[in-house]
């Protein structure tokens, strides 16, 4: 499958995706939000940004994933935070595409650790992370503080 890393003139459709994203689970869509968001990712490199191009350069999908370390480990890690495909082009292989180039990025950078976090619902896609490899973590518990 034809993937590849996100260059910037892929802005728009990126936006477009992340907007798809974001409505998936429970935002209100807000387009402009989504473009300012995905451009300044691109522009920073601060995140390490997988698409997926159909033949006729369509963007289908994405996946992100942002570096962080782990103290207790000693070694780098990345929060596969972002996994996107279309609704059309579901069912076809994308998101495990993704999942496994973001894997193979990940090694080829010397990551020896990738984390990600579903809704509690999402059963698809936890199916799809479990077939492969992935465990769901029953060592910690895991608490977010939002700020406002």
């Amino acid at each position: 499958m034809p993937i590849r890393h996100a260059r910037c003139h892929d802005r728009e459709p990126l936006a477009s995706l992340l907007d798809g994203y974001r409505v998936f689970y429970g935002r209100a869509s807000d387009p402009d939000a989504a473009r300012h968001f995905i451009g300044r990712r691109l522009e920073q490199g601060d995140s390490h940004l997988l698409v997926h191009e159909e033949d006729d350069a369509t963007l289908t999908g994405f996946v992100q994933c942002y570096p962080l370390f782990s103290t207790v480990r000693l070694a780098r890690q990345w929060r596969l935070n972002d996994l996107f495909v279309a609704p059309e082009a579901r069912g076809r292989g994308v998101g495990r595409a993704l999942m496994r180039a973001a894997a193979e990025l990940a090694r080829a950078e010397g990551v020896h650790h990738l984390a990600l976090a579903t809704a509690i619902d999402n059963r698809t896609a936890q199916a799809l992370y479990e077939s492969e490899g992935w465990r769901r973590d029953e060592a910690f518990h895991h608490y977010a503080l939002p700020l406002g």
